[in-house]
């Protein structure tokens, strides 16, 4: 990408009367066809569309407002409130924005690439100074209008080397291959994996892959049946887990793209009479508080929640204050050994 694509803070923001002279048509024509699409014949819509795609263009409430152009908000887009994954990383976000009096909006997509780009025009229309997202994955539209409308963004959880805008998160590909490793290092053989869905998830996708390469570096692979992706729900994990616990050659050891799903995992080896760890071990990753309130206590992947957050923050106050882009930032993360994984049964290894 060219360096001048890169968001600037304090570009002028697309207008109004910019959308109208690049259509070729009025501004009373601009707001009929985005308010009363019905109202306008087509070729007139569809080229007020493609001059608001081109310019990035969104209704602002908030900057007019605002000599210096500035609402002092931040927007955040996580995938879920439905589980306890992001809540450090917004509080401390949150507190960090809070040092300079900006304020912080948050939003869901449901793990919908669909709904996060909806989310993402809103936020700008109620002109967010700048945006935290979750993830890499999302629709190419995405990212063209916020390059286009040139606000700062920053991505957390992932850290590609290729990434092509700012991101502040930890390398699950390795995080993922450390629990296979210590897996393997108890003895595991037959090892199965419930993971969250891969397509449109990043995170995902790349726990899927830290595990298939530890595994290959052993000589081992994941057996056909034992990768099963869901929803990153208790309920879901639960039958995942009953589907693993069921088959013909039970794993050993099964491992979870979360601790949630791991969560799930135990009710499923509760309610089949299986122990863990004496006949079943598994592992979680992120360390939520759920990982030492259910028995065993989850041996899972202490994830730098708190620190992204915080970093997030620092990088978009730095960036709107200075203008320079800030530089990605890869943290570390712990695997956590707890009671869920022992050796693999005699017999078995």
């Amino acid at each position: 990408m060219p360096e001048d694509a890169h968001p600037t803070p304090g570009r002028r923001h697309p207008t109004i009367d910019d959308v109208a002279r690049l259509a070729g048509v009025s501004t009373a024509t601009v707001s009929r066809s985005l308010n009363s699409p019905a109202r306008v014949r087509e070729a007139t819509r569809l080229a007020v569309e493609q001059a608001v795609n081109q310019l990035g263009y969104t209704p602002n409430f908030g900057g007019q407002a605002l000599a210096s152009n500035r609402t002092n908000t931040i927007g955040a887009i996580i995938p879920t409130m439905e589980n306890a994954i992001f809540a450090r990383a917004l509080q401390a976000l949150q507190e960090t924005l809070a040092t300079r009096n900006v304020t912080l909006l948050v939003a869901t997509s449901q793990y919908s690439p669909t709904h996060e780009e909806a989310q993402i025009r809103t936020l700008l229309a109620r002109g967010v100074d700048g945006l935290v997202l979750i993830g890499n994955d999302r629709l190419p539209g995405a990212y063209q209008l916020l390059d286009a409308r040139g606000v700062p963004f920053v991505v957390l959880w992932s850290a590609p080397a290729d990434a092509q805008h700012p991101t502040i998160g930890f390398n699950n590909i390795a995080a993922a291959a450390e629990v296979a490793h210590n897996v393997i290092g108890h003895g595991h053989r037959d090892i199965a994996m419930i993971a969250g869905i891969a397509q449109g998830n990043d995170r995902a996708r790349d726990r899927i892959q830290g595990v298939s390469q530890a595994l290959a570096k052993a000589g081992l692979s994941l057996s056909p049946g034992h990768l099963i992706e869901c929803h990153y729900t208790v309920k879901d994990a639960e039958l995942a887990a009953t589907q693993l616990l069921q088959s013909d050659r039970r794993p050993t050891a099964i491992i979870c793209g979360n601790d949630v799903l791991a969560a799930g995992c135990l009710r499923a080896a509760r309610q089949h009479g299986v122990e863990v760890p004496s006949d079943l071990s598994v592992t979680g990753f992120d360390d939520i508080e759920l990982a030492t309130a259910v028995f065993p206590p989850l041996a899972t992947v202490r994830v730098p929640h708190r620190r992204m957050g915080a970093n997030a923050g620092e990088a978009l106050l730095g960036w709107l204050e200075t203008g320079i882009r800030p530089a990605s930032v890869v943290l570390p993360t712990e695997f956590v050994q707890r009671l869920s994984l022992g050796d693999a049964p005699p017999g078995r290894r």
